[in-house]
């Protein structure tokens, strides 16, 4: 997709940037395909906010995607539109089986309406094309994939947003595949775990500028304050004479209640998973990895 800037005509417009439906498909979703999708105002169960700064919005309904691509394997599938999905930065593709069958998955780069996909079991060098599904083992290194799976049936997990691409490093002799995330996380999964060739399209997806406070509201994003403009009694980087050195934000970022937000590690020492990832994001190995 391209972007979009207008000419500044209004204050909104000087600063405005956003993505062009260029190449997608005007219909209304297929209805079959979709479920409705109640706000929630970031609320639990028991009515109490655990999600801040949501509500409003414009309404939404949601698309299933299929995230398995294993009930029609084999099969050949033609792309019959290609959509925008409110849900979600990447844009889909709906795909249509001999059968009359039709399912919504994540539209990659360079997939026209009209292209013929299948998500196979074996494969020859020449099947090797954008918006084929096959396990990590059949594909050749250096391969761009995307729509990984962490176990194998579970679905897609990994890669399914944007712009993502995720690239096949090798095969190992225990039959895992060495993957490269795009955080630069180097990891390992099962070599039957299925992903598809090709990086998510949308790739200009981050490029893009709201241009005024008013189209995060449609997104169903309240306004936030920061928490330095606040007074100490209220959030735990507030007061201070302006950009003070003992308050006002020279702390480490945290919620209203002192939770960090930056630094903090997140991940447990004791996640099974921890030993199958050979290099994190930040360069460095884990633990007890030479």
């Amino acid at each position: 997709m391209t972007i979009k800037i207008s000419r500044p005509m209004t204050p909104a417009q000087r600063t405005t940037a956003i993505s062009t439906s260029k190449g997608l498909t005007k219909k209304r979703p297929e209805k079959a395909l979709t479920e409705p999708k109640p706000k929630t105002g970031g609320r639990n169960a028991y009515g109490r906010i655990t999600s801040r700064r949501r509500g409003g919005g414009h309404k939404q309904l949601y698309r299933r995607i299929d995230f398995k691509r294993t009930e029609k394997l084999n099969v050949a599938a033609s792309v019959i539109a290609l959509e925008y999905d409110p849900n979600r930065s990447a844009h889909i593709a709906l795909i249509e089986y001999p059968d009359g069958d039709k399912r919504y998955i994540i539209a990659p780069e360079e997939l026209d309406v009209g292209a013929t996909i299948i998500a196979g079991t074996t494969a020859k060098i020449t099947d090797f094309n954008v918006g084929n599904n096959y396990p990590l083992n059949l594909m050749p290194p250096s391969t761009k994939v995307h729509c990984v799976e962490l176990l194998p049936g579970r679905g897609a997990q990994m890669g399914r947003g944007a712009g993502v691409s995720i690239e096949l490093v090798s095969i190992t002799d225990e039959g895992y595949a060495q993957i490269k995330l795009p955080s630069g996380e180097i990891r390992l999964v099962n070599g039957t775990c299925r992903a598809t060739i090709g990086e998510v399209g949308n790739g200009d997806h981050n490029r893009q500028s709201l241009g005024k406070a008013g189209r995060n509201r449609w997104l169903g994003k309240r306004p936030r304050v920061r928490g330095v403009a606040m007074n100490p009694i209220d959030h735990p980087n507030g007061g201070g004479a302006g950009k003070s050195k003992g308050g006002g934000g020279r702390q480490h970022l945290a919620s209203p209640w002192g939770q960090l937000s930056k630094g903090f590690p997140t991940r447990r020492r004791s996640k099974a998973s921890n030993s199958l990832i050979l290099v994190r994001h930040n360069g460095r190995k884990p633990r007890g990895k030479k």
